[in-house]
């Protein structure tokens, strides 16, 4: 059993059906990327696996370390060990990225049946060094009120930090390099891959683009159109795009976007 399982999944927003049967398993220490072009459906997968309210699932479910979340409030789902880095992050004017991520390794260690106490100040220091460390991140940058003023390869390099300090079992990372230059793009393609060496991190990597998957390799490459998985493979699927374009795989399979 896979420790992420989407099974024939089927989602509206209102009375328009976006997914129209999905089936995808990851596992913890496995990359995959997720291709489509706009309209396919891609972050309303991404979003409905995190239990947005907009997305009504109509049919399927969804399966982590086998227990249904299918029904799960968002909060359930990322202290079980999902994480979302979200396309557009919100600001938090007040609260220090520091702060923040030592707020939210308390709220996941509160998870019924962890047993564990809050962070001490002296371990979560710690643990904080290491991933400054290990990403190369400015320490100063923890001491930002979270996401206020960030540039956009800022708001992503706070979201890498997060991974890194939470240790989530799967992160899924939507359209994570949407408006980054290429140093900023590096710098969070290296974060990702280097906390799957690391710590095991299981990733799905949303996007339309190429360019991030130069910088982290997926093991599996899916490819969506019209709300379906209509291909699947290796890095050479990336590589078929580049040649090709989504052109040639929807005339192939007969889909619209």
């Amino acid at each position: 059993m896979a420790d992420l399982e989407i099974r024939d999944l089927h989602v509206r927003i209102e009375e328009r059906e976006i997914l129209k049967g999905v089936d995808l398993e990851i596992n913890r220490g496995e990359i995959h990327a997720l291709m489509g072009p706009n309209g396919s459906g891609k972050s309303t997968l991404a979003n409905t696996l995190l239990g947005h309210p907009t997305y009504e699932i109509t049919e399927g479910s969804i399966i982590f370390k086998g227990e249904d979340i299918t029904a799960a409030e968002p909060h359930e789902r990322a202290k079980a060990g999902l994480f979302l880095a979200f396309q557009y992050p919100v600001s938090i004017p007040g609260v220090s990225v520091a702060n923040f991520l030592r707020m939210a390794i308390n709220a996941k260690r509160t998870q019924t049946g962890t047993g564990e106490d809050p962070i001490g100040v002296k371990e979560f220091r710690t643990q904080l060094q290491h991933a400054i460390d290990l990403l190369d991140v400015d320490k100063a940058f923890t001491s930002r009120h979270l996401n206020d003023g960030f540039s956009g390869g800022e708001k992503k390099r706070a979201e890498i930090l997060q991974m890194a300090m939470l240790a989530p079992d799967v992160a899924i990372l939507d359209e994570t390099d949407s408006g980054l230059d290429i140093d900023a793009l590096r710098t969070v393609a290296e974060g990702v891959q280097r906390l799957h060496d690391e710590q095991g991190l299981g990733a799905l990597i949303i996007t339309h683009y190429q360019r991030i998957l130069h910088y982290v390799k997926p093991q599996f490459v899916h490819i969506m159109m019209d709300g379906r998985i209509v291909l699947e493979g290796g890095v050479e699927l990336v590589e078929r795009l580049e040649r090709e374009g989504y052109d040639q795989i929807r005339q192939e399979f007969g889909v619209g976007v």
